[in-house]
């Protein structure tokens, strides 16, 4: 719908600045499963945001470079005034983002483990073996810094997560 209406309507992305939630690690942002890619073919490659204006987390540093890359990308959130609108989804097991459930609601943009469950639920996205047992994500409270937050849960599969979440 946001690509019609830029094509359509005229609804302008220039001065849109986007944070991606999360990507798999490791992960080649050219991967059919990586967000990155997925974020360019259904939206950025489409609409007038400049480049320089969308952040997605990045699936190819060395593990030894995580912790400053999480560390930078929370600088560069709060240095260009926070996050004003967050769309999210919930996972069959609650996990939102890539922050599985028991995730510290101080948590940062970080490496996470992701559970079996999760990637049972992913792994049909993913050749034989080639399914990550991580991902990069911003953490509970970087989400919960957003000044508007819109949870979207579709299916069945969702169900139970959202009567947990709800009671």
């Amino acid at each position: 719908h946001l690509v019609r209406m830029h094509q359509e309507e005229g609804l302008s992305f220039k001065n849109v600045i986007s944070f991606n939630l999360d990507e798999y690690f490791p992960i080649k942002p050219d991967s059919l499963q990586s967000y990155v890619r997925f974020m360019r073919e259904q939206l950025f490659d489409h609409v007038d945001i400049p480049t320089e204006n969308y952040f997605l987390p990045d699936g190819t540093i060395e593990e030894s470079a995580v912790k400053e890359f999480c560390e930078e990308y929370e600088r560069k959130i709060d240095a260009l005034g926070g996050l004003d609108f967050q769309l999210l989804g919930i996972g069959g097991n609650g996990h939102i983002g890539f922050n599985e459930p028991g995730s510290s609601v101080k948590s940062r943009t970080r490496e996470v483990e992701l559970t079996t469950e999760t990637m049972e639920a992913n792994k049909s996205h993913f050749g034989a073996g080639k399914m990550p047992s991580k991902a990069l994500s911003m953490g509970i409270g970087s989400i919960l810094e957003g000044k508007e937050l819109l949870m979207l849960a579709t299916g069945k599969s969702k169900a139970a997560a959202i009567k947990y979440l709800l009671n």
